[in-house]
């Protein structure tokens, strides 16, 4: 099978599989919702009468479980557009905690605040993980490699709401560099840039570290060495690019974590992005809010690791990405 249609059955097969995986997720977060204790009708503590809720249950079909989900994924899937029966497609419906607001709404104004900082914290992790990565590679046990393997330990040990918490008192409360929270100016953004990039960083620098020492012993490395090439220029013109798989896989998930926001840090940070949005949801129990979320989530997920198969057979042809296990 040639690389192309390799590629090809890969998509296929992957868009294939969206509806299925998206329809698992839909039930199971739906299940875990339902059986978690709270009411959604309630208010800031204040609790409707037993006839406000019980109307409220009939206007949202949460007295039949079966037929609001059956409803929602119709909507949601844009089935009931196509088949003529509701007007809007892929409509995840009213926020059950914001009746002003439509899930579609809040999902529009909080993903491009999430996916800002997401990837912003992405190519910081990128530029700082790959030079502690190949600094601890191409000399492996020396005080560098030990130094950047510890940093490495401490930025995946140390929780994100301690070290965004740090550098808010230290950046933005003491020497005053940057704001102390909100949105709005790229300097809000540096913090919690900066905050969400450390645990990523510290896991590319472990994984390229070890990829990296690992080909420099590999015999193409030795031989291009023993050709003339330095060490260095041997790491950056051949063994670089075989070491980077490992990342490349990593940054499938990593990316759609940080593209969705990272629930603490847009806390600490009180960013107005989808990460805080799922929090409020989950504490008030907003049904579609909560599912509408997952729904984005897994839909990136899912795209962004056939983005990153697709560019695995690009870096390395060899590679039959139809026959990789999934």
């Amino acid at each position: 099978m040639s690389a192309m249609s390799g590629m090809s059955v890969l998509i296929t097969r992957r868009l294939l599989q969206l509806p299925l995986v998206l329809g698992l997720i839909l039930t199971i977060t739906f299940a875990l919702l339902w059986i978690i204790p709270g009411n959604p009708m309630e208010n800031e503590g204040r609790r409707p009468s037993a006839e406000v809720a019980e109307a409220m249950r009939r206007q949202y079909q949460l007295d039949q479980p079966g037929a609001f989900l059956a409803q929602y994924a119709a909507r949601a899937s844009g089935i009931a557009w196509i088949a003529g029966a509701h007007p809007v497609p892929f409509d995840l419906g009213p926020s059950m905690r914001h009746p002003d607001w439509s899930v579609n709404e809040i999902i529009a104004a909080g993903l491009p605040v999430s996916a800002t900082i997401g990837l912003g914290a992405i190519a910081i992790a990128l530029i700082v993980g790959s030079i502690a990565g190949v600094i601890g590679g191409l000399r492996p046990g020396s005080w560098s490699d030990g130094a950047t393997q510890a940093l490495a330990l401490v930025g995946i040990s140390v929780p994100s709401f301690v070290t965004g918490s740090l550098l808010l008192v230290l950046l933005a409360a003491k020497l005053r560099l940057v704001p102390v929270g909100g949105w709005g100016t790229p300097a809000h953004a540096l913090l919690p840039m900066l905050t969400l990039s450390l645990p990523f960083a510290a896991y590319i620098a472990r994984l390229l570290r070890f990829g990296l020492a690992d080909q420099m012993q590999t015999h193409y490395v030795r031989t291009a060495m023993a050709k003339g090439l330095s060490r260095r220029e041997a790491a950056v013109r051949h063994a670089l690019k075989n070491a980077f798989l490992p990342v490349l896989s990593y940054l499938g998930p990593a990316t759609a974590i940080a593209m969705t926001g990272s629930f603490v840090v847009e806390k600490v940070f009180a960013v107005p992005g989808l990460g805080r949005h799922f929090v409020d949801g989950v504490l008030g129990k907003d049904i579609t809010l909560v599912m509408g979320v997952v729904l984005v989530y897994a839909a990136l997920l899912v795209l962004l690791n056939l983005l990153v198969d697709i560019l695995y057979a690009w870096i390395d042809p060899r590679i039959e990405i139809a026959a990789r296990p999934q």
